[in-house]
C-alpha cells in the first residue's frame, strides 16, 4: 500500500510519484488513462464517477421578467394613466424641438393635449380597469385627479389593515423550527443531475430561512412551467422529514400525483424516508393502509388530489404543506386546508397564481419566489389561433410524427371523445391514437399514460386531465379544440404540457369556423397569442387578474377605487401602504393627501439627439416599452443589461441610442448624488444641486480637482463636446462626488451623528 497524498493543481512543485492524487477543476464526460513513454500510467477520474452522480450541465441564459406594469401593448387609442396629471388617451407620438425628442401625445377631456417626454414614461402605465367599460377622462388643471389618488390611497389605507390582520396570526403564532442541513441534505442535493439555475439556489435558500424560522411559513413560489419548481418542494419536503415531521403534497390530478410520486419515490429512494400515494390510482384497500400510516406516523411523505383532503385522513404529525396549481383547488378544499394549517408551513407552486394569491404577494402580504432562468436548450412556443381546420389538423399531426415526437389533441367533453377519436382516425390514418380522460378507471388511464410515455402511439386525444405539471418531452404538438372555452391560466397551462424538451414546440388553438368570440374570450386567446417570450406566466397571471376583475377579490368599494385610477396604480399603492404599515412608518399629510408613489424627478438634458429612432426600433410599442424600462431604472448595471438585450433583438446600437444610454446613466448617478438637475452645452455642464454644499464647498472642490467649480447650489464643469470621452469625464465627476457623499457618511456615523441629507451638513 502506498500513502495517499491529496494535492491541489497549484501545488505541483515537482513530478508526480506513486500515491499523488491530485484535484483539479475542468468538465469531462468520464475518466481515461494516459500511457507517458517514460513513466507510470497516470488515471483521470471524473465527481461523477467516484460519487456516482453527473451533473448535466446547462447553457443559463438569464431573461429578465418584467413584473412591473410594459407599455408593449399599447397602440393610439388606448387608455393610459399619468401618475401625475390622471386618465387620458393615447393617440401616438410627436418629434419635437431641435433635438428630435419623441413625445407622447395624450388626450385628456374638453381637448387638452399632454405632451409627455420619454423620460417621463415611468409615470405612464396602460389603464386597467375592473370592467370592460372606457374610463372617464380626467380634466387637466384641475383637483379631480388628486382628490380621486387621495381617496384610493386611503382606501388602500383600510384594506392593507385588514389583509395584514388576517395574516398577522401566522406572523406571531410559534411554528415548527427545522434544524439546519444535514449531510443526507447534501447528498439528496447532490443527486439532482442538473446544474442548479441561480433563481433555483435564492428560492431555495429562501425557503431553509422559512423552514428554520419559528414563525410559519406561507410562500409563493412562481416559476414558469419546467422551471424546476418540483426539485424546491423535494428538498423542502426532506428537510422537514428529517426534522421528525410528516409532509402532504397536494396536487390537482392523478396523472400528476403519480408522476410526482415516481420522481419522488427515485430521489428519495437511497434515504429512510417513506413515500405514499394517495389517490384513485389506489385501490380501497391501499387507500386505507395509507392513511391508518399517516395516523401513526409511519408515512413521512403523502402525495394525493383531493382525496388528501377528506375528512378520514389525518397526519399524526403535520410539518409540511406543498400545494401545487392551487387554482385547481376550489373554496371548500381550501376551508378544508386552512383547518390543516394553523400552525403549519405552507409552499404553494405556480406558473400562473389565482388572483387572490397573487394580489396578496404584489401586496407583499405573502412572500413570493420567482424562478425566472429557463431550462437548458429551451424555445419558446410557436402559438396559432386559427378556425378549426382538418386540412391543418391533418398537416400538424403528421409534421410532428415526421419527426418522431407524440401529439396531445385536446377535445375536453367526454360524451363525444370518442366520436372525435374516430374522425381523427379517419382524417389521419397513417397515426395510431389513444384515449385520455378523468372519467376513466385507474386501470384503464394508467396503463394508456404509460403507454404515451414509452412512445407507443402517436396521438393522445384527451381532456384537461393533462393540464398541470405532466412531463413529455416528446410530446410537442398541442392541439386544442373550442380553445374559447377555456381560461387564460388554463390554456397556458395546456401550453405548457409540450416544448419542454429542446425541439420546437407548436400549439394550434381552434375556434368554431365562423362564430363570433365573446370580448373576454377573444381577450384571452390575444393574450396567449402574444405571450410567447419564455417565463410568460407572471404577465399571465396579471393579465388574467385584468380580465376577470377585481370586484370579487377586493369588494364593490376597492373595485370602484380601482375603476378611478386603474389596477397597476391602485396595486402599487397598496404595496406601499402595506410596507409602511410592516415598517411601522405613518405617512405624511402631502403623502395621504397626493397618494403619489416614488419615481426620479432627476431631469437630464444633454442638448443632442439621445433616443431610439423608428429607424432602429419600428414598432412603437417596443420602443415606448424600452423608454419606459430606463425610466424605471436606479441602478447602472441594469442599463448593461438593456443595451445587451437591444444589440440581440436589433442589431448594433447606434450613436443616438448609445447618447440616451449615457443620459439615463448621469440620472442614475445624479439621483445618488443628490443631483437635482444636468444641463449639458457645448463647453460645460452644469448640475444643479438638491441642497446646497455649505462647509463643505471647499473640500468636495479639493475631491473633483481641476476643470470643476463647485458653486452654492450648482457644480459646474467644463467639457468638450468634440472629444470622444466627454460623456466618461462628466461620468468621473458624478463618481468623485459619491466617494465624496459616502466618505461625509461614514465620518458623520463614526462620530454618532445621522447620515446627512446634503454634502454641507
Amino acid at each position: 500500500m502506498h500513502d495517499i497524498r491529496i494535492k491541489l493543481q497549484d501545488d505541483i512543485e515537482k513530478p508526480l510519484e506513486v500515491g499523488d492524487v491530485i484535484v483539479t477543476q475542468g468538465t469531462l464526460r468520464q475518466g481515461f488513462t494516459v500511457l507517458p513513454d517514460d513513466q507510470r500510467p497516470l488515471g483521470i477520474i471524473t465527481d461523477a464517477e467516484i460519487f456516482g452522480v453527473a451533473k448535466e450541465r446547462r447553457r443559463i441564459t438569464k431573461r429578465p421578467v418584467r413584473k412591473g406594469p410594459a407599455l408593449e401593448q399599447l397602440q393610439p387609442g388606448a387608455y393610459v394613466v399619468h401618475i401625475e396629471h390622471g386618465i387620458g388617451k393615447f393617440s401616438g407620438t410627436q418629434v419635437m424641438g431641435d433635438e428630435g425628442k419623441e413625445f407622447l401625445v395624450l388626450e385628456y377631456a374638453e381637448d387638452d393635449k399632454l405632451y409627455v417626454p420619454t423620460e417621463h414614461l415611468d409615470r405612464i402605465q396602460l389603464y386597467h380597469g375592473p370592467s370592460d367599460a372606457a374610463p372617464k377622462l380626467t380634466r387637466l388643471g384641475t383637483q379631480e385627479w388628486s382628490r380621486a389618488r387621495a381617496r384610493a390611497k386611503r382606501a388602500t389605507e383600510q384594506l392593507a389593515g385588514e389583509l395584514i390582520a388576517l395574516y398577522a396570526a401566522r406572523e406571531v403564532s410559534e411554528g415548527f423550527s427545522t434544524g439546519d442541513d444535514t449531510p443526507w441534505q447534501d447528498a439528496l442535493e447532490a443527486s439532482f443531475p442538473y446544474q442548479e439555475t441561480p433563481d433555483q439556489l435564492a428560492t431555495l435558500e429562501q425557503v431553509k430561512k422559512d423552514l428554520e424560522s419559528q414563525h410559519p411559513m406561507d410562500r409563493l413560489v412562481c416559476g414558469d412551467v419546467g422551471y424546476g419548481k418540483t426539485e424546491i418542494a423535494l428538498r423542502a419536503a426532506f428537510k422537514v422529514v428529517q426534522s421528525g415531521r410528516q409532509v402532504g403534497i397536494l396536487v390537482p390530478t392523478t396523472v400528476l400525483a403519480q408522476q410526482h410520486f415516481e420522481t419522488f419515490t427515485e430521489r428519495l429512494g437511497p434515504f429512510p424516508a417513506s413515500v405514499e400515494l394517495l389517490s384513485r390510482f389506489r385501490s380501497d384497500a391501499e387507500q386505507k393502509d395509507v392513511i391508518q400510516r399517516l395516523a401513526n406516523g409511519s408515512v413521512d411523505i403523502v402525495i394525493g388530489t383531493h382525496r388528501m383532503l377528506q375528512r378520514d385522513v389525518r397526519f399524526k404529525d403535520l410539518g409540511l404543506i406543498v400545494i401545487d396549481e392551487e387554482h385547481k383547488f376550489g373554496v371548500t378544499h381550501k376551508e378544508r386546508l386552512k383547518r390543516l394549517r394553523t400552525q403549519v408551513d405552507v409552499m404553494t407552486l405556480s406558473a400562473t397564481p389565482i388572483p387572490r394569491t397573487l394580489q396578496m404577494s404584489l401586496a407583499g402580504i405573502r412572500d413570493m419566489s420567482t424562478i425566472e432562468t429557463p431550462p437548458e436548450e429551451r424555445l419558446p412556443i410557436k402559438t396559432y389561433v386559427t378556425e378549426e381546420s382538418e386540412e391543418l389538423t391533418r398537416e400538424a399531426i403528421l409534421r410532428e410524427i415526421d419527426r418522431g415526437g407524440q401529439v396531445f389533441y385536446l377535445h375536453n367533453r367526454v360524451k363525444d371523445i370518442d366520436l372525435i377519436t374516430a374522425k381523427l382516425m379517419k382524417l389521419v390514418p397513417e397515426a395510431s391514437f389513444e384515449i385520455g380522460h378523468g372519467q376513466m378507471g385507474e386501470d384503464e388511464l394508467e396503463p394508456v399514460m404509460a403507454a404515451f410515455e414509452r412512445r407507443e402511439f402517436d396521438v393522445l386525444v384527451c381532456t384537461t386531465i393533462i393540464e398541470s405539471g405532466i412531463d413529455m418531452p416528446n410530446a410537442n404538438t398541442l392541439i386544442v379544440d373550442r380553445a374559447d372555452m377555456f381560461g387564460l391560466s388554463q390554456l397556458y397551462q395546456l401550453r405548457g404540457r409540450i416544448g419542454r424538451g429542446t425541439n420546437r414546440a407548436y400549439a394550434y388553438l381552434m375556434v368554431p369556423r365562423g362564430k363570433a368570440l365573446t370580448e373576454t374570450a377573444e381577450a384571452r386567446l390575444n393574450t396567449i397569442l402574444a405571450a410567447t417570450e419564455l417565463g410568460a406566466g407572471f404577465q399571465i397571471a396579471l393579465r388574467d387578474l385584468e380580465i376577470r376583475g377585481m370586484g370579487n377579490i377586493l369588494g364593490g368599494e376597492q373595485s370602484g377605487h380601482v375603476a378611478a385610477i386603474g389596477f397597476d396604480l391602485y396595486t402599487k399603492l397598496l404595496a406601499d401602504t402595506v410596507a409602511d404599515m410592516k415598517a411601522g412608518k405613518k405617512p405624511s399629510e402631502e403623502e395621504q393627501e397626493n397618494g403619489l408613489p416614488d419615481f426620479s424627478t432627476v431631469r437630464v438634458d444633454l442638448g443632442m439627439d439621445a433616443r431610439i429612432p423608428d429607424s432602429y426600433v419600428e414598432d412603437l410599442a417596443q420602443r415606448l416599452s424600452i423608454y419606459q424600462r430606463l425610466a424605471r431604472i436606479h441602478e447602472t448595471a441594469d442599463l448593461d443589461e438593456i443595451r445587451e438585450e437591444m444589440r440581440d433583438r436589433f442589431g448594433p446600437v447606434p450613436r443616438n441610442v448609445e447618447l440616451l444610454l449615457a443620459a439615463e446613466k448621469m440620472r442614475v448617478l445624479a439621483e445618488h448624488a443628490g443631483v437635482d438637475s444636468v444641463n449639458i452645452g457645448e463647453t460645460r455642464a452644469t448640475l444643479n444641486l438638491k441642497e446646497p454644499t455649505g462647509g463643505a464647498r471647499t473640500a468636495l472642490q479639493k475631491a473633483l480637482g481641476r476643470g470643476v467649480t463647485v458653486g452654492h447650489m450648482q457644480i459646474r464643469v467644463d467639457i468638450d463636446r468634440d472629444e470622444p470621452d466627454w460623456i466618461e469625464e462628466l461620468t468621473a465627476v458624478f463618481d468623485g462626488m459619491l466617494i465624496f457623499r459616502e466618505r461625509l457618511i461614514a465620518m458623520a456615523q463614526a462620530a454618532g451623528m445621522q447620515e446627512p441629507v446634503a454634502a454641507g451638513d
